[in-house]
């Protein structure tokens, strides 16, 4: 039991500075980078100009009613553990923004295609990094892990989608050159954001179709240590019965366990597909129990 919550406790701090972390790369990008660079952003600040130029909204007031609504919003699907680390988020990433650009007193570079790749990846890892510590910056992140949680929409995908549109919404009063270039800002931080958020945590999927499945169960339960799931099926062309063994394992098993099979089985039929993520016994949760 002390092993359990020594190890919950642990986890509880490395999320705590995977926030941290998070929220002070993104603000380094931001400030150092992005704003330096007069480029155009996405997220609720983007929403809050499209606002005021459309429906002389202030962006203050309509970025914190929005920022509220979603915070509502992500606390009530995404759970307690989200709100609050998304309320430490909220906290830290403005003072920190804020510090940073009295820092920086002149650009780093002044070359646009710099502060667009090391912007935009900056910002990325940030989001990244928070999104997998189970949080997120407020505002647009939220939507974008909703879509993920509901329809397994990937969140390079949603973030920039969204992020185009508001940069869109700008477009028709600002510098088209600018918009552009904001536009490939997007696609760099969305693409570094569910790379950073996702990293580690893919698996491989193999599915072996054999006149031998029951032995080949027996090698993935016991020399694998991994789960089975067995599907029946019928052979197209023969018309035989038989089973489908379907397993889940980490990319440095598969050729292991491909040996294993060809050992049991040389006309095995083996189809391999990455998985973005797994959730469940031996990979989120532990093997066995305490």
């Amino acid at each position: 039991m002390q092993k359990i919550q020594k190890a919950f406790s642990a986890k509880k701090a490395l999320e705590l500075l995977l926030v941290f972390v998070g929220n002070l790369i993104s603000a380094i990008g931001v400030g150092g980078f992005v704003l330096p660079a007069s480029l155009m952003m996405g997220g609720a600040t983007g929403f809050g100009l499209a606002a005021s130029h459309y429906f002389g909204l202030p962006v203050s007031a309509f970025v914190a009613v929005y920022n509220l609504l979603m915070f509502t919003l992500g606390a009530f699907a995404l759970g307690r553990h989200f709100a609050l680390t998304t309320l430490l988020s909220t906290l830290l990433y403005p003072t920190m923004l804020s510090t940073v650009e009295r820092l920086v007193t002149r650009p780093f570079t002044e070359d646009l295609y710099l502060n667009i790749l090391i912007g935009g990846a900056l910002t990325g890892i940030g989001i990244g990094l928070v999104i997998r510590a189970g949080s997120s910056t407020g505002g647009n992140d939220i939507p974008v892990l909703l879509l993920k949680k509901w329809f397994g929409v990937p969140l390079s995908v949603s973030m920039y989608a969204l992020d185009i549109l508001i940069l869109l919404l700008q477009l028709p009063y600002s510098d088209f050159e600018t918009a552009l270039y904001s536009i490939l800002l997007v696609v760099v931080y969305s693409i570094m954001a569910d790379k950073v958020s996702t990293i580690g945590k893919s698996r491989m999927e193999m599915r072996i179709i054999s006149k031998e499945y029951d032995r080949i169960k027996q090698v993935i339960l016991t020399e694998i240590d991994r789960g089975v799931t067995l599907y029946p099926i019928e052979g197209g062309h023969s018309g035989q019965p038989g089973y489908t063994v379907m397993t889940v394992v980490s990319p440095r098993e598969v050729n292991r366990l491909n040996r294993l099979v060809m050992d049991i089985d040389p006309e095995a039929f083996v189809i391999l597909s990455r998985v973005s993520e797994v959730q469940g016994r031996g990979f989120t949760l532990r093997k066995q129990a305490d």
